[in-house]
């Protein structure tokens, strides 16, 4: 086994050494995890500045340690802190034997100075927004909605906020994490968006990775015009393999066992759900064509959520809607008590700060990081995994991913449904294997 240990002050440019320096106290936060709170710049170009706090939580290794793995689950806006908590660890036994668990809330997210835009009523309203408006009526309707977010978003979490929660601030965050856990390598597993954030951190300090991990790879080199075309493609991908799915159960809804017929139901679902509102006897809200999208394409991140919507399928093609608002809203980040986690509005803050060549027109700050092609050039071995079939970051990016880097390595899993870790004994082996040795694994494929 390799291992760093000892804290990583080269390169520390000096403003920046109380941050590197810092010693973290952790303290019981329920269930084996314990939670503590690093200091920050808000920004970097002026550390002696506003400072911020980022919440950390960690399940301490089990056994002999070689440092700390940092996760992070994704979103952008996905909170760290509650998704280790709810994952249990997500890593195997093994890789928790050697490794504090470590995960987090990056700047605007959660615990760490989170992005705030809309309550409630409002954010029912901004998800429920026509995504395929046909009038002008409509255009302009979307178009107030996006004024009003911005301009909330603006009134609620202010200029200096919003201008710094991008994911080359969030970078260097986990720079300073990596030296106040002690470790002078980093040790990383990201998904989704995680790639993008760990990718970054590669290019940015490509010497100071110890081993990574990037599962479900976004493009660094896309614009999101791009990406966007890309995600389509990935989501028809995805439904596709969920109505040949759906065709061997006895409960699916769909009365034609082609997957051409299929779409054109599922087409006409939308088409109705545009015109009148289905059913729903939950509460007041309407199920229209945005939650009948929303809880369709939430369901095609994992295929475990595959049984709930033909049941919710059923239900919405005889009228009732109720089921597919229950798998929007989980989808949506909207709580059993009305009230939503803030990873929407993260997620929105974040993107148009790292993609300023998105449509993000009435955005109240500039964003700096232009698409462009990652290299990490000096860096260990990187792993990129890619899914085959999965929706949200289709395969063609991790190969995409795993070419710019210098010394990337491609894993590919065969199989349905978004990330891949946990899901495939052949990849788990692989990775695990990766993770606790550092040495390079062979490219090649795993079928689950």
């Amino acid at each position: 086994m390799s291992g760093f240990s000892g804290m990583a002050k080269a390169a520390a440019p000096g403003k920046l050494d109380r941050f590197y320096g810092q010693r973290l106290t952790w303290g019981d936060c329920g269930n084996g995890f314990e939670c503590s709170k690093m200091s920050v710049p808000l920004d970097y170009a002026h550390p002696e500045a506003e400072q911020i706090q980022i919440s950390l939580i960690r399940l301490p290794a089990t056994g002999k340690k070689i440092g700390s793995i940092v996760l992070n689950f994704g979103g952008p806006g996905a909170s760290g802190v509650e998704s280790l908590k709810d994952s249990n660890g997500t890593v195997s036994p093994a890789v928790r034997e050697h490794f504090d668990v470590v995960s987090f809330d990056p700047r605007g997210v959660g615990g760490s100075s989170p992005v705030r835009c809309l309550g409630t009523l409002d954010l029912d309203a901004y998800l429920s927004i026509d995504p395929t408006p046909d009038t002008a009526g409509e255009e302009k309707q979307a178009e107030r909605w996006d004024r009003t977010f911005a301009k909330n978003c603006l009134q609620h979490s202010g200029k200096k906020l919003l201008a710094h929660v991008g994911t080359v601030d969030a970078a260097r965050d986990m720079d300073v994490m990596r030296a106040a856990l002690g470790d002078a390598g980093l040790t990383y597993l990201g998904f989704s968006y995680g790639t993008y954030l760990g990718s970054l951190y590669a290019d940015m300090y490509p010497k100071r990775v110890r081993a990574m991990v990037l599962d479900g790879a976004e493009d660094p080199s896309l614009d999101m015009d791009a990406f966007t075309e890309d995600q389509d493609r990935g989501f028809e991908i995805a439904t596709k393999s969920f109505l040949r799915d759906c065709f061997k159960s006895a409960d699916c809804p769909f009365r034609q066992r082609t997957v051409e017929g299929a779409l054109d139901e599922l087409d006409k679902l939308y088409a109705r759900a545009d015109d009148a509102p289905l059913r729903n006897t939950r509460d007041a809200r309407q199920v229209n064509e945005a939650v009948v999208r929303a809880a369709v394409d939430f369901s095609m991140y994992q295929t475990t959520s595959w049984p709930h919507l033909r049941k919710a399928l059923a239900d919405a093609f005889k009228g009732d809607g109720t089921k597919l608002l229950r798998l929007a809203d989980v989808g949506n980040g909207r709580r059993t008590d009305g009230t939503y986690d803030n990873d929407f509005e993260a997620l929105m803050a974040i993107n148009c700060v790292d993609h300023p060549e998105a449509p993000c027109p009435h955005w109240p700050v500039k964003g700096t990081r232009y698409p462009k092609k990652v290299r990490a050039q000096g860096s260990p071995p990187i792993v990129v995994v890619g899914t085959t079939r999965d929706p949200a970051t289709p395969y063609k990016l991790a190969k995409s991913l795993a070419k710019q880097l210098s010394n990337g390595v491609l894993l590919t899993n065969d199989a349905d449904g978004h990330t891949a870790y946990g899901g495939s004994y052949c990849l788990d082996r692989k990775i695990d294997e990766y993770l606790i040795s550092a040495k390079r694994p062979q490219d090649g494929a795993c079928k689950v």
